[in-house]
């Protein structure tokens, strides 16, 4: 039995405050993902980490945010 593990770095460009939630593919692995929360004690991070699990089918739990967690830029595990 063979359990294959794959990871990938993925760069985002957030938008918070935004009208609707949603994520946008830009590149071969850069996104644009839009927040309605606001950049304020880390509610756009978890809301950009839950739209970001919706939109490629994994648990929240295997998503991390390795860089940008104050910034519009991050960098993402996935």
């Amino acid at each position: 039995m063979c359990y294959c593990v794959s990871i990938m770095k993925i760069f985002v460009k957030v938008k918070p405050k935004a009208r609707e939630a949603k994520v946008e593919k830009t590149g071969e692995d850069h996104y644009r993902v839009w927040v309605t929360e606001a950049p304020e004690k880390g509610k756009a991070n978890k809301e950009v980490v839950k739209l970001l699990a919706k939109f490629f089918s994994v648990s929240q739990s295997k998503i991390s945010i390795i860089s940008g967690l104050k910034s519009a830029n991050k960098i993402l595990l996935v």
